[in-house]
């Protein structure tokens, strides 16, 4: 079925953003993945192009393009590619709302602006070492001093720890409230601040991902997102479209599975013949070819629906825990079709493969997702 979710404007940008990444990141993909992190180099070119942040206000230097598909396009082209190290999505459609959304006029003049020309990468720290998707048991707390703001505390499994200029920090703000804290805005360089190790991942190895630690680090008043006592409600309000891009990343991702296994299975022979002529094949190609259509129309209308306000939590759960389930058994079947090549990392099924566990487990666990789910229908 041919998709007509996008307007021309948005089919000439997905042309520029297919252009960009073939000429900047696919030529380097190895190089990035031996380093374990992509340059910051490539932000600038990418901020110089218009592809961070192209939502944020002209008057900061973004497009003004408030439309979700914009994001969408580029989630798909990076999954197309199977670049995982380059987190754009991240960047652009998860964090920096934070701060177009709960900053005030001076925050936004001051750090916007970096964000959209790539100056300043964006990491938000919520993950602690003994705490996960139950974000009220964190132990990172900050101390109101009359004039600034004590952080102390650590943080784990960080993206962009390593690379990142501006980090979004989550802490407890009143001992005595389960839910209070705030969004600290910790810059490069303060003291206190250190980042920990480069963590070792299973998959995504291009994308820096580490620990960071906070000792008595004096975060400015002007500092904070918003007030410093519903740090917990932003985050909320922000996750629904977090799991949105992430569905958006599991049903391309899926679809590039199923497109570089049907290139494989014509040309590999078994028998005499190509083993894209065994029934089986068929079938399994023929199976996911259906359940990524159907999750594709599903998604593309949510998306609409997210442009609309008309997206809820409960969609967003159904959305994130449908498709990144899906990607693990299109996964899966993919690597099983390419026999002996799909377990050899210089096989992008390879990559794809390990890659696809982590969906089902950021931004909320499937069993998360499924206990959203689960409150709305009155068990």
């Amino acid at each position: 079925m041919k998709r007509r979710h996008f307007n021309e404007e948005q089919n000439i940008y997905r042309k520029s953003v297919r252009s960009f990444l073939e000429q900047e990141v696919v030529p380097h993909q190895d190089a990035f993945e031996e380093a374990g992190q992509v340059p910051k180099e490539l932000w600038q070119k990418a901020g110089a192009q218009g592809f961070l942040c192209p939502w944020a206000d002209e008057e900061l230097g973004g497009a003004g393009a408030k439309d979700f598909r914009y994001e969408q396009v580029m989630i798909e082209e990076l999954s197309r590619i199977t670049e995982t190290g380059f987190f754009v999505p991240l960047h652009s459609a998860v964090i920096a709302p934070y701060i177009a959304d709960y900053g005030n006029a001076e925050q936004k003049q001051r750090w916007m602006p970096g964000v959209i020309s790539g100056e300043k990468i964006l990491a938000v720290a919520m993950t602690e070492p003994s705490t996960g998707s139950d974000l009220a048991s964190m132990k990172t707390h900050a101390e109101d001093k009359g004039d600034h703001w004590l952080l102390n505390g650590a943080k784990t499994y960080i993206s962009n720890g390593i690379i990142s200029d501006l980090i979004i920090v989550a802490a407890k703000t009143d001992k005595d409230s389960k839910h209070a804290m705030g969004l600290f805005v910790v810059e490069a360089g303060q003291a206190g601040f250190e980042r920990g190790r480069k963590l070792k991942k299973m998959g995504m190895h291009s994308q820096d991902t580490s620990e960071l630690f906070f000792t008595d680090v004096k975060i400015p008043k002007e500092n904070v997102l918003g007030d410093a006592k519903q740090g917990f409600i932003y985050l909320m309000q922000k996750l629904a479209q977090e799991r949105l891009a992430t569905a958006c990343g599991a049903v391309a991702a899926a679809q590039a599975a199923l497109d570089m296994t049907i290139e494989y299975t014509k040309e590999r022979k078994a028998f005499g013949r190509n083993i894209s002529r065994f029934q089986n094949t068929r079938f399994k190609l023929a199976e996911m070819k259906a359940n990524i259509e159907v999750a594709q129309i599903y998604i593309d209308r949510c998306v609409l629906e997210h442009n609309a306000k008309r997206f809820s939590a409960d969609d967003a759960a159904i959305a994130k825990l449908h498709c990144t389930e899906l990607l693990g058994k299109v996964a899966d079947e993919c690597l099983q079709l390419h026999g002996g090549a799909g377990y050899m990392w210089e096989y992008p099924i390879a990559r794809l493969f390990v890659g696809a566990r982590i969906l089902r487990i950021y931004a909320g666990t499937s069993e998360i997702m499924k206990e959203i789910i689960s409150r709305t229908m009155r068990l």
